[in-house]
């Protein structure tokens, strides 16, 4: 029996500093056009984009934390940090973005306001989906080099990287949310009716609301205790299979502790009258094949079934 106290993967964070120095940007922008036409739906989406700011540290707080060093504390590392902190995120996207949103739809439908200098408004939403466009392009691309044989819809229900899921699932919902403000503004200017801008907000903030239940879904699952991916599992059944002194592999638990780093236990069942000195060998092996075939794998436990072994 034995175990890798290895170090961290690096996992990258450029995806999450690029998503900050975009939104801080979009934040300053919002906030101008929204003083200047008055809109609630702009509002909302400058509220979501400084909430898209605290997210995004967040998100960066908890991978820095997950690349801490296991001790004698947390003798499995910090990995799970991450997605404490992505379910953070999560509940932030609920309550600070979508529900003020809702409840600016709801206040502005009640007593509307025209929408003035609508210039601004169009002006500074059409360069925020510039942006949040390239942005989420830039999470798209990074999402298919992961992805490796799975589809796109199948990694992210899959994926145990719930920081670059978060960060996606925040540009994506953005691009919409900058549609349906341009959208329901622009109504609301031309019918002269603040009724609109109301809608837009209201539905901006449904679709926040809508990613984050989807998104604390998804983390969730990982906070708790989520198994890796099935490729390891098989791995370690084709090993068992094919070595020619290990008769079956009982059973395989692996558990996700971090982005790229994995807990496996496995029970086998060795071919009668092994030596001790045997049995050490063939778990050595058995060992080096797996983590030389699925690098993620951390921590590593291997215990032989009973046998009538020769000592």
């Amino acid at each position: 029996m034995s175990s890798n106290n290895s170090q961290h993967t690096n996992h990258g964070t450029g995806h999450i500093i690029q998503s900050l120095v975009v939104n801080l940007l979009i934040t300053v922008c919002k906030a101008v056009a929204a003083v200047m036409t008055k809109s609630g739906a702009m509002l909302a989406e400058a509220i979501h984009s400084f909430a898209d700011c605290a997210n995004q540290g967040l998100l960066y707080l908890g991978v820095k934390q997950a690349q801490r060093p296991p001790d004698v504390k947390h003798p499995l590392g910090y990995g799970r940090s991450v997605y404490f902190w992505s379910f953070m995120v999560a509940m932030l996207l609920f309550s600070v973005g979508g529900m003020f949103s809702v409840y600016e739809g709801i206040h502005k439908f009640e007593e509307p306001e025209p929408v003035h200098n609508i210039a601004w408004g169009v002006g500074i939403l059409l360069f925020s989906i510039l942006l949040e466009g390239y942005a989420t392009l830039s999470n798209i691309k990074e999402m298919n080099q992961r992805k490796g044989d799975r589809s796109f819809f199948q990694y992210i229900r899959e994926t145990k990287d719930s920081d670059l899921i978060i960060i996606f699932g925040e540009n994506s919902a953005a691009v919409l949310g900058l549609t349906l403000a341009l959208g329901f503004m622009l109504a609301s200017y031309y019918t002269d009716d603040g009724r609109y801008d109301a809608i837009g907000s209201l539905l901006i903030g449904l679709v926040l609301i809508g990613v984050a239940i989807f998104l604390s879904i998804e983390v969730k699952s990982l906070l708790i205790g989520e198994s890796a991916d099935p490729i390891i599992s098989e791995t370690a059944q084709q090993i068992a299979f094919e070595h020619p002194h290990i008769k079956e592999m009982i059973n395989c638990i692996t558990v996700q502790q971090g982005p790229g780093e994995v807990l496996v236990c496995v029970k086998i069942k060795c071919e009668p009258h092994l030596t001790a000195l045997n049995v050490s060998t063939l778990i050595n092996e058995f060992e080096s094949l797996l983590r030389g075939r699925c690098p993620e794998v951390k921590w590593l436990y291997v215990e032989p079934d009973l046998q009538e072994w020769v000592n």
